[in-house]
C-alpha cells in the first residue's frame, strides 16, 4: 500500500523525531497531542532540529520550510481521520497506550496501519485490543529520531504480512535502516541495552570508578560510541526505569 498521510500521536521528544523524518520524506503530518500547546511545543522542536540542519548545511533554509510547511499540529485522536499510517509515541505505559490506540483506531480506516513506538511493550498484548490486530505493528525509532538510522520493527502474533512489508519500505522510504525482531519483551534494542545501563548504574553506586570512568572504560574498551551512563541521561531515567 502507498503511504503519504501519516499521523503522529505524541508530540514529545519521540513524536516530534518522527513528525520530522516523515516530512522531511515527503509526506504529509499531523502532529498529535491532547493540548494544542503540547502540539505547538513538539513543532518547536522540530523547527530547532532543522535550525542545527541548516547551519551544519546539510539541508537549506528554504528546505527547513518545505519540512516545517508538510507538519500540521491538531488535537484529539480524531486527527488520524484520514492517515494511512498512525504512529503512537506517547509513555511507555501499557494501559496508558491500550487506551490511546483503541480510540485510535476507532477512528482509523479500516485500511490504516497502526504502529506503536513502544521501547519494551509486547506488541501482541497491545493489538489484542484492537480490532484488527492484523494491522498493528512495532515500528521502534531511536533516539535521537533524525540521526538514528534503525528502526526495529515489531510483529504481533496476528501482524500480517501486507503491513509488516509495508512498515519495512516505509522505513526505506524515511532513510532509516529497518531490521525485524521477534516480539519478546524489550525485542533486542532494551533487552540488550538496559541490563547493561543496570549494571554500570550498579558500578557508579558501589564506587567501582566514577561516572567519567564507567562510561571511557565502554568507550574505549568496548568500542561504544557512547558511554551506557551518558546514554541512560539521553533516554531519560524515567524511561529506562519504565522500560526495565
Amino acid at each position: 500500500m502507498g503511504i503519504s498521510r501519516v499521523s503522529v500521536i505524541g508530540a514529545g521528544t519521540m513524536g516530534a523525531g518522527i513528525a520530522q523524518v516523515c516530512a522531511h520524506a515527503g509526506l504529509a503530518v499531523k502532529l498529535v497531542d491532547v493540548k494544542e500547546e503540547f502540539a505547538r511545543k513538539g513543532l518547536a522542536t522540530v523547527s530547532a532540529s532543522l535550525d542545527r540542519m541548516v547551519k551544519k548545511e546539510t539541508i537549506t533554509e528554504a528546505q527547513k520550510k518545505e519540512v516545517l510547511g508538510r507538519i500540521r499540529t491538531d488535537v484529539g485522536n480524531e486527527a488520524v481521520i484520514g492517515s494511512d499510517l498512525v504512529i503512537e509515541a506517547i509513555n511507555e505505559n501499557l494501559g496508558l497506550k491500550t487506551t490511546v490506540l483503541k480510540d485510535v483506531a476507532a477512528h482509523a480506516g479500516e485500511g490504516a496501519i497502526i504502529a506503536s513506538n513502544t521501547s519494551s511493550i509486547s506488541i501482541t498484548s497491545l493489538g489484542a485490543a484492537l480490532p484488527k490486530p492484523t494491522r498493528f505493528i512495532g515500528m521502534h525509532f531511536m533516539n535521537p529520531v533524525p540521526v538514528m538510522k534503525l528502526v526495529e520493527v515489531i510483529r504481533g502474533l496476528e501482524t500480517d504480512d501486507q503491513t509488516t512489508t509495508a512498515t519495512m519500505e516505509m522505513c526505506k522510504a524515511l532513510g532509516k535502516t529497518p531490521v525485524e525482531v521477534n516480539d519478546y519483551p524489550g525485542f533486542v534494542s532494551n533487552r540488550i541495552l538496559m541490563p547493561m545501563i543496570n549494571e554500570a548504574v550498579y558500578c557508579l553506586m558501589e564506587g567501582v570508578a566514577t561516572k567519567e570512568a564507567i562510561d571511557e572504560v565502554m568507550k574505549l574498551g568496548m568500542a561504544h560510541p557512547m558511554g551506557p551512563l551518558t546514554l541512560a541521561d539521553l533516554i531519560g531515567l524515567d524511561v529506562c526505569l519504565d522500560i526495565m
